[in-house]
C-alpha cells in the first residue's frame, strides 16, 4: 500500500512539474516517471527541500520527543544547505531564479501533518515517504539529467537523503 502511494505520489510530482513556478509551463523530459530536465528537477527538489524544512518546523513545535526533535533540526539545518546548493547550481546551469513552493503531493503530505492526531507517527511515515522520493529523485537525475551542475548537486545529495531515510525508518511507531 506504501509503495502504491510513493509510485503515485512520484508520478504526481512528475505531473505538476510540468505547471509553472511563476515562469509558465515548463515542458519536461521525463524518464522513469522522473525529470531528467533542469527546470523539472529543480522544481520538484526544491518543493521537496522546502517540505522537509516546513515539517521539521512542525516537529519542533509539536513533538516533545527528543529523537525526533533531534532529527527534525538536522533536517532544517541539512536540507537549508542543500537548498542553497541547488539553487546555486540551478542559476549556473541557466535555470531562472525562482522561489521554492510546494507542489502539490508535498503540499497534502504536509497539510495531513498538520491535521495529525499522533503526530510522531505521522511525521516519522512522511519523513520515510518524502526521502524515498527524494532519494529516486536525486538517484534518476545524477544519473540522468540534463546539467552538469545540478547533476552534481544531486549526486552530492544521495548518501544524506539515504542517511535521513535510515534514521526515519529505525523510529518506533506507536
Amino acid at each position: 500500500m506504501l509503495r502504491s502511494i510513493i509510485l503515485a505520489a512520484t508520478a504526481s510530482l512528475g505531473l505538476v512539474a510540468c505547471t509553472n513556478m511563476g515562469m509558465g509551463p515548463a515542458p519536461m523530459a521525463m524518464r522513469g516517471g522522473m525529470p531528467v530536465d533542469r527546470m523539472g528537477f529543480t522544481q520538484m527538489a526544491a518543493s521537496s527541500d522546502l517540505f522537509e524544512i516546513q515539517s521539521s518546523q512542525l516537529a519542533l513545535s509539536r513533538s516533545q520527543t527528543p529523537p525526533i526533535r533531534q532529527f527534525a533540526q538536522m533536517m532544517i539545518n541539512d536540507h537549508s544547505r542543500m537548498s542553497q546548493q541547488l539553487m546555486a547550481a540551478a542559476q549556473a546551469s541557466g535555470v531562472p531564479p525562482m522561489t521554492p513552493r510546494l507542489l502539490p503531493p508535498h503540499a497534502a503530505m504536509l497539510q495531513r501533518l498538520q491535521g495529525a492526531r499522533n503526530f510522531d507517527n505521522a511525521y516519522a511515515r512522511e519523513q520515510v515517504m518524502a526521502h524515498e522520493m527524494a532519494l529516486r529523485l536525486h538517484q534518476n537525475y545524477a544519473a540522468r539529467g540534463d546539467a552538469p551542475a545540478l547533476r552534481s548537486v544531486a549526486a552530492a545529495a544521495v548518501p544524506g537523503v539515504s542517511q535521513h531515510l535510515q534514521l526515519a525508518r529505525q523510529w518506533p511507531r506507536r
